[in-house]
């Protein structure tokens, strides 16, 4: 499902224009990176869909693919989603 695809099943559903539609699910996407790039919180939980947290991944000798030499990857922080029980349920059965 593309963006797309969501702003026109979320506007039939709600009854509201396309427009109105893209302005509400482009808040919510904003909202939610400005809550995990926030250095106070780092995590938004949505119940019974899941939570998106911030995990942080510590520097490590990588290797480059072509010339196979050690390069140095530094320590980053990288969002995760980590679904929650109806979720999980859902797509399994």
């Amino acid at each position: 499902m593309t963006r797309a695809d969501l702003v026109e099943r979320v506007a039939t559903t709600v009854n509201l224009t396309k427009k109105e539609t893209e302005v509400v699910i482009e808040t919510i996407f904003k909202s939610i990176a400005q809550a995990l790039a926030s250095p106070t919180d780092g995590k938004v939980e949505l119940r019974g869909f899941g939570s998106f947290r911030v995990r942080r991944r510590e520097a490590r000798q990588g290797r480059n693919p072509q010339t196979g030499k050690p390069v140095s990857v530094p320590a980053k922080k990288v969002p995760y989603f980590k679904p929650g029980k109806e979720l999980k349920a859902l797509v399994d059965s």
